[in-house]
């Protein structure tokens, strides 16, 4: 759960003060968990929406694209992604450096396995502000991976 927090809000202490929080909102609410899910799913939920919402407290570098003036990004893979092959530790490193907003939607759709339509609903967004910052985040990470701005 810690490390679910972390790759989302990007700082151990903050981390640490959602996990608290949300473990603090577990109990309190637990009479209405309803064992549709596995307690742990349950839980995790709890995790993601706190470290989102501390975010949103420090106003998320998130654009929603329907309301602005910016062209369609092609959805299309360069040959240079399947060409780079890094360490985790690396990549670990480069997701560090995304602004939170890419960082946050990457995360959601790789680490925790949610699908554009969940992070769209989530991060109260459309899907296509999702899918945008979804390329936008992939692109920025090869870029930072590229550059060496890891060490």
């Amino acid at each position: 759960m810690f490390n679910t927090s972390l790759r989302i809000v990007n700082n151990r202490g903050d981390a640490e003060d959602v996990l608290q929080d949300a473990f603090v909102d577990a109990f309190n609410s637990i009479e209405f968990f309803q064992y549709k899910s596995t307690f742990g799913a349950w839980l995790k939920k709890i995790v993601i929406n706190k470290s989102i919402n501390h975010l949103r407290k420090k106003k998320m570098d998130m654009i929603d694209i329907e309301k602005t003036n910016l062209g369609y990004v092609p959805e299309t893979e360069t040959q240079d992604e399947n060409d780079i092959q890094l360490k985790v530790e690396e990549i670990k490193k480069a997701v560090k450096l995304l602004p939170n907003g890419y960082r946050t939607v990457l995360s959601l759709y790789l680490f925790e396995g949610y699908d554009h339509e969940e992070i769209a609903e989530v991060l109260r967004v459309s899907h296509a502000t999702v899918r945008t910052q979804y390329m936008r985040a992939k692109q920025k990470l090869i870029g930072i991976i590229k550059q060496g701005a890891l060490s």
